[in-house]
């Protein structure tokens, strides 16, 4: 059997999604659970990499089993063994032309930034903070200058693995609710580090440093050390990812909410 779950954590606590030895991390959490329910190995397979502190809404993963069990067991036994932190929200079976992360077409994350003299002791982990004055004008314009395919070299960390530079971000937006401001990326692949990368550019386009034109500037060098320094994790999530509607999953896309208790909402 193979078998697709959908997953949400906080990731403040992890080094991220990837197993590493030595360190906590969402694979690893969700693999002991995983072994716990079938008494065999697992291994997981994940829509994309989130880094350190980053957080999901929505991260699709799926793995192979030669066990059956009810759906119930993937969700309500799997979260008994996981740690508050993370859950499973639905699962499915899937069949074998299914890959969390080669089947995806669209991948969708969103950054919350608190903008206030004062970092929150609710939000510290939840949101990237700033105490500059920001310029939603001169950011919303910024922020299109990434729509498009583009060699993202200048937004792409040093420890990249990727294959090559250009990605192809299909929508920009950029709200405010004050005193937060919420980004909102839409692409078919994101290289390691470039929502930070890019956010760190519009943050200081939005306090003054430069005009909203000195994006395409960053991606017209494509170099790295032109660009301003790398934003904060805490406030980036991973909200969505698309398939092929053949697979009729449950959902597949939330989005940050900051009116709601749980700081969620859920979007199908």
């Amino acid at each position: 059997m193979k078998i697709a779950l959908c997953i949400e954590y906080d990731g403040s606590d992890y080094s991220g999604w990837q197993k590493q030895n030595d360190v906590d991390s969402i694979q690893g959490e969700i693999e002991k659970a995983l072994e716990s329910i079938v008494l065999e190995k697992i291994d997981t397979y994940a829509s994309g990499r989130t880094d350190t502190g980053v957080h999901a809404l929505i991260q699709i993963i799926h793995f192979e089993t030669s066990i059956e069990r009810p759906v119930t067991a993937w969700i309500r036994g799997v979260n008994a063994f996981l740690p508050s932190s993370i859950r499973v929200l639905w699962a499915q079976e899937v069949d074998d032309t299914f890959h969390a992360r080669y089947s995806a077409t669209q991948r969708h994350y969103e950054y919350l930034v608190y903008n206030a003299s004062f970092p929150s002791a609710l939000w510290a982990n939840k949101a990237g903070w700033i105490h500059d004055d920001l310029d939603f004008k001169k950011m919303k314009k910024a922020i299109q200058y990434f729509e498009g395919e583009h060699d993202f070299s200048a937004f792409r960390s040093s420890e990249c693995q990727a294959k090559g530079p250009v990605r192809t971000i299909t929508r920009t937006s950029i709200l405010n609710y004050h005193p937060f401001y919420l980004f909102k990326f839409s692409a078919n692949g994101f290289l390691h580090h470039q929502i930070r990368n890019m956010m760190g550019a519009i943050l200081y386009i939005g306090k003054g440093n430069y005009p909203s034109e000195y994006i395409n500037e960053l991606l017209i060098s494509k170099d790295r050390k032109k660009s301003p320094p790398t934003f904060s994790p805490h406030g980036l999530y991973l909200c969505g990812v698309d398939y092929d509607p053949c697979y009729a999953f449950p959902f597949t896309h939330r989005t940050v909410n900051i009116f709601d208790n749980n700081h969620l909402s859920q979007d199908r």
